[in-house]
């Protein structure tokens, strides 16, 4: 069953998410040459807490793992659930995707995005762009009345059509108390296949987009997920709700 949220939980979902933003937002301007993967973690760990939310990561178990960090950052090659390590520096020419999901209030906030680190490679700044281009399209095809294959479709569509490969093994999905609700979002599909979009869904949309092919593997850490190809991926994600009057982008960043 697909959760619909009533009109107490939907602003509930906003506030979450409005704070998941805003800390996505920080955590954005701290990005930069010489800065850890740890130490970016530890300062999402604090933005987070600055807001009396509390990481929907940190501890989320996977059978008998339990996820240590409290933001999950993902650099070059890795595709998503990159754990920091004061061992990551990063460099000139990276990129990295910086995935901030909280609870606040019994509710869940769910965004990522990528972002370079100095001057990149113009084929890797492409796929930033048409990474978050495909999102974007597939937020428009979050229509009362249509279904969740229309989303699949806008996406691979036109992150192929570009030349770049869309992950299999990992979907978007609803969002509400848990962060993993009903239904999968996959970012590959045929129009008019999947459940109908009805009002009240609130949906994290999130294609993850490789430069080379879309198969991947999972590191020994048991959690980050990479390329096979060792290529850079690129990760894009808002949490929406589906309303009558149009899909509304539920994570923006609270006013300064």
């Amino acid at each position: 069953m697909i959760p619909i949220k009533n009109p107490e939980a939907i602003t509930r979902m906003r506030e979450a998410c409005a704070v998941a933003a805003t800390v996505l937002a920080r955590l954005r301007e701290q990005v930069r040459p010489g800065i850890t993967t740890y130490d970016l973690d530890q300062i999402g760990r604090d933005l987070i807490a600055s807001f009396g939310a509390r990481s929907a990561c940190h501890g989320y178990q996977l059978h008998s793992r339990r996820y240590p960090a409290y933001t999950c950052l993902s650099v070059n090659e890795e595709v998503v659930h990159g754990i920091g390590s004061i061992k990551r520096i990063l460099r000139d020419g990276d990129i990295i995707s910086l995935d901030v999901v909280v609870e606040y209030n019994g509710y869940i906030g769910d965004n990522a995005l990528t972002v370079p680190v100095g001057p990149i490679a113009p084929r890797t700044a492409e796929l930033l762009k048409v990474t978050e281009e495909a999102l974007a399209l597939g937020i428009r095809q979050a229509v009362v009345g249509n279904r969740i294959g229309d989303i699949s479709h806008a996406v691979q569509t036109f992150v192929e059509a570009h030349g770049f490969g869309i992950v299999r093994e990992m979907v978007g999905h609803g969002v509400g108390r848990a962060m993993h609700e009903e239904p999968q979002i996959p970012n590959f599909g045929r129009k008019n296949s999947g459940e109908k979009i009805k009002p009240g869904m609130t949906l994290a949309i999130e294609p993850m987009v490789n430069l080379g092919g879309y198969p991947v593997r999972t590191l020994s850490d048991g959690w980050t997920i990479v390329t096979s190809d060792g290529q850079p991926s690129a990760h894009f994600e808002h949490t929406v709700l589906t309303a009558d009057s149009g899909p509304e982008i539920l994570t923006i960043p609270r006013p300064a």
